[in-house]
C-alpha cells in the first residue's frame, strides 16, 4: 500500500520522540515508525536521565519546547544535583526514573498527540529520485511516501549482541535488528562505520543485603527538570540507591576469564565507549585499582529490580554470577538479565549539515546513536533539532542552528559535523567554550525565544520566561555603576547581615558577586529584590559571581562573530590554495563547513590556515 505524509520519523527512542513531536505541534503530518509501538520511549541501557553537562542538554530541550524534562518530571523516582559543591557552570540534574512508567507516558503522549500517526512496521528501504529521499519501504510491503524522512534508529541498524561466545542478531535483546537501510545508505554514498556499547546485568531485590550496602539518598529539596514544572509544589516520593564495590577478588574472577570476553577475543569489533567502558575493560586498562565504584539502582518504584551502574559487561553468563556475588552485599544475587554488548551501525557524522540534513541525499535527516553519539539526552537533542529543521524547510522556512555560544546542543551539534567521531561521543561540560554562559539554570532564558517563535514554546511559559529574564537583567543593569560606600550605617549593615567591611567604594556588583553572599543575605541587602522568589535571587547572584568572566567570554564571542558571518561558499575550492597542507584540504573537503567559524572548529585546521581560506572568500566577493 501506498501513504503520503509531511514527514516521516523512522524509530520511537529518545530522539525519534522529540523529532516527531515537534513536527506534529508545528502543524505537519507526521508518521512514526516503529519495530515495537510497546518500547516507544524504552529506556535500553541505565533509568536515568541527564548527569554532567546532559542535564544541561535535557534543559535545553525542554527550553525549546521539547518532551524529556517533562517526562522525567512526571516519572522520576530520585532527583540529585552532581558537582553541587562546584561552580553552577559544572552542576548537572541527574534523576532516577522508573523505567516503565516513563515507557508507557511515551507512548501514550505519542498516541494522543494530533498530527501524529504512529505504525508498527519495520523499514528496510528508502525511495529516493535523484538526490532526494522521498520516502520509506517497510518489511510489510507498505510505501510511505513524505517530504522528509529522519531516520533515528539507534543501536537497531545491523544490531549484534554479545554474550560470551553467544551472538544474536538484534537491536536490543529480544527485538529484530534492522536489516537493509545499512546497505542502502552506502548504496547513497554515505560513510557507514561500526560502533559498540553495552550495559549491565540487572538482579532481583529480595536477594540484596541492602543492610551491607552504603545508602545513597536524593537531595532534600528536589530540583525538577522542566521549566513547566512548578518548583513549590514539585514532591516526587524518592526511593534510594546504594553503593557497593568491586574487590580484588571480583577483579581476579574477571581477570581469569579474558580469554573468553568477546572486548578481547577478537569477537567484537566494534570501538567502546571511552567513557563509559564495561566493566572487563575497566579491570584490564586500571589494574592498579583495587576497587571501583557499584551504583544499585532501582528500575521502577516498586524496586524489585536494580542495575548495577558500572558493571557494564559482555562476559559469559556463569562469569557475570561469579563477578556480582562476589560483591560485599550481593553474595547471593539472582540475575534477572544478563549484560550484554551490542554492535551497530552508524554514519559518520561528518556527512550531515548542521541542520542534521545529510549533504548527499537531500530531505535525509539523522539523529541519535545513527551519528556516533551515546545517551538519551544527546539523541533527545539531535531528535528535536532534526524534527524542527525538516518541518521548517518543508514550510519553506529559514533552518535553525544553534550556536556554539548559545547552547550545549550547539556544541553536540558542531562538534559532530564539523569534527565526526570514531567512538561513541558524550557530552562534557569541558566541550563548551562558554560554559559560564550556558548554565542549566538559565536555559530558558537563553533559548525559548526559539521556541516560542517555532512555536513549541506556548504564550504562557513564554511570558513567565520573559519575567524572569527582565528581573535578572532588570536588577544587573541597576548594580553595573551603582557604588556601595565604606559610609558608616553601610558598615553597619554589612556587619548585620555577616559580610566583611569595605575601606572604600565598591561597586554593587562585585559586592555582592562574594561566594559568602546568599539569598537571604541579598533581601536584607538589596531591598528592590526581597520580593523576588528564590530561583530569581540566585540567579542575581550567580551573574553577580561571575560578572566580569562572563563579560569577558561575551567579548570572544562577539570576536568568534566576525568568523561566522564569512559564509564559504558550497563549491569553495581548497586545492592549490597555498598555506593548505593535504590533510587539511582533505578535512575541509570532507566537512565542507559552512562558515569560517566552522572550519576553524574542524580538528588540525590551524589559524594560519583560516587567514588563508579568509583571503581566498574575500577575493572570490570582488
Amino acid at each position: 500500500m501506498t501513504h503520503k505524509y509531511d514527514l516521516i520519523v523512522v524509530g520511537a527512542g529518545h530522539a525519534g520522540i522529540e523529532a516527531a513531536l515537534a513536527s506534529a505541534k508545528m502543524g505537519l503530518n507526521t508518521l512514526m515508525l516503529t519495530i515495537l509501538v510497546d518500547r516507544i520511549g524504552a529506556t535500553s541501557c541505565n533509568p536515568a536521565i541527564g548527569g554532567l553537562a546532559k542535564g544541561h542538554l535535557v534543559k535545553e530541550v525542554d527550553a525549546l519546547g521539547g518532551f524529556m524534562g517533562e517526562a522525567t518530571d512526571r516519572c522520576g523516582i530520585q532527583y540529585r544535583i552532581l558537582n553541587d559543591a562546584k561552580g553552577p557552570a559544572v552542576r548537572g540534574s541527574r534523576a532516577q526514573i522508573d523505567m516503565d512508567e516513563y515507557n508507557n507516558f511515551a507512548k501514550t503522549v505519542c498516541l494522543n498527540t494530533d498530527n501524529l500517526e504512529v505504525k508498527q512496521d519495520l523499514v528496510v528501504d528508502l525511495i529516493t529520485e535523484g538526490d532526494e529521499v522521498r520516502g520509506v519501504i517497510t518489511e510489510l510491503g507498505n510505501r510511505y511516501h513524505a517530504k522528509a524522512v529522519i531516520l533515528t534508529t539507534g543501536t537497531f541498524l545491523n544490531g549484534l549482541i554479545h554474550i560470551g561466545e553467544f551472538q544474536k542478531e538484534a537491536g536490543r535483546f529480544g527485538e529484530f535488528a534492522a536489516k537493509g537501510l545499512s546497505d542502502k545508505l552506502r548504496a547513497l554514498g554515505l560513510e557507514v562505520g561500526r560502533l559498540k556499547t553495552g550495559t549491565c546485568p540487572r538482579i532481583d531485590a529480595k536477594s540484596i543485603d541492602f543492610s551491607r550496602l552504603e545508602i545513597q539518598g536524593g537531595d532534600e529539596t528536589p530540583i525538577p527538570f522542566s521549566f513547566k514544572t512548578d518548583k513549590k509544589s514539585f514532591a516526587p516520593n524518592q526511593l534510594p540507591c546504594y553503593i557497593a564495590h568491586t574487590n580484588q577478588n571480583t577483579h581476579d574472577i574477571i581477570r581469569n576469564a579474558f580469554d573468553r570476553a568477546p572486548l578481547f577475543s577478537g569477537q567484537i569489533h566494534g570501538v567502546g565507549p571511552r567513557y563509559c567502558p564495561s566493566v572487563e575493560d575497566k579491570i584490564n586498562r586500571f589494574a592498579d585499582k583495587d576497587r571501583h565504584h557499584l551504583f544499585i539502582e532501582p528500575q521502577t518504584k516498586e524496586a524489585d529490580e536494580y542495575y548495577i551502574n558500572g558493571m557494564s559487561t559482555s562476559l559469559p553468563i556463569d562469569v557475570q554470577v561469579d563477578m556480582i556475588r562476589s560483591v560485599e552485599g550481593l553474595e547471593n544475587a539472582a540475575i534477572t538479565r544478563y549484560g550484554y554488548a551490542i554492535e551497530y551501525d552508524f554514519v559518520q557524522p561528518t556527512e550531515l549539515y548542521h541542520t542534521l540534513e545529510t549533504k548527499k541525499m537531500k530531505n535525509l535527516y539523522l539523529a541519535g546513536q545513527i551519528n556516533g553519539t551515546t545517551g538519551y539526552e544527546e539523541a533527545a537533542a539531535q531528535g528535536l533539532m532534526a524534527g524542527v529543521n525538516a518541518a521548517l524547510k518543508i514550510n519553506g522556512k529559514e533552518p535553525f542552528i544553534i550556536g556554539r555560544e548559545e547552547g550545549y546542543i550547539g556544541v553536540l551539534i558542531d562538534d559532530l559535523v564539523t569534527k565526526g567521531t570514531n567512538e561513541p561521543y558524550r557530552m562534557f561540560t569541558s566541550r563548551a567554550e562558554y560554559r559560564l554562559l550556558l548554565r542549566e539554570d538559565n536555559a530558558d532564558m537563553r533559548l525559548s525565544v526559539y521556541g516560542h517563535a517555532i512555536g513549541l514554546v506556548s504564550d504562557d511559559l513564554y511570558a513567565k520566561m520573559l519575567h524572569k529574564k527582565e528581573s535578572v537583567f532588570g536588577v544587573l543593569e541597576s548594580l553595573e555603576e551603582r557604588y556601595f560606600t565604606s559610609a558608616k550605617e553601610n558598615l553597619k549593615l554589612l556587619e548585620e547581615i555577616g559580610e566583611e567591611p569595605i575601606s572604600d567604594k565598591v561597586l554593587y556588583i562585585n559586592l555582592i558577586g562574594r561566594n559568602s553572599f546568599d539569598a537571604i543575605k541579598l533581601s536584607k541587602f538589596l531591598p528592590e529584590a526581597a520580593h523576588f522568589d528564590d530561583e530569581i535571587k540566585e540567579l542575581i547572584l550567580t551573574e553577580c559571581k561571575y560578572y566580569h568572566y562572563i563579560k569577558k567570554q561575551q567579548k570572544q564571542i562577539e570576536k568568534m562573530k566576525n568568523y561566522i558571518n564569512v559564509k564559504i561558499p558550497d563549491d569553495f575550492v581548497y586545492e592549490g590554495l597555498p598555506g593548505l597542507s593535504f590533510e587539511i584540504v582533505e578535512k575541509l573537503k570532507k566537512t565542507r563547513p559552512a562558515t569560517l567559524f566552522h572550519a576553524s572548529m574542524v580538528s588540525g585546521v590551524t589559524p594560519a590556515a583560516i587567514d588563508v581560506i579568509l583571503m581566498y572568500v574575500k577575493l572570490l566577493k570582488k
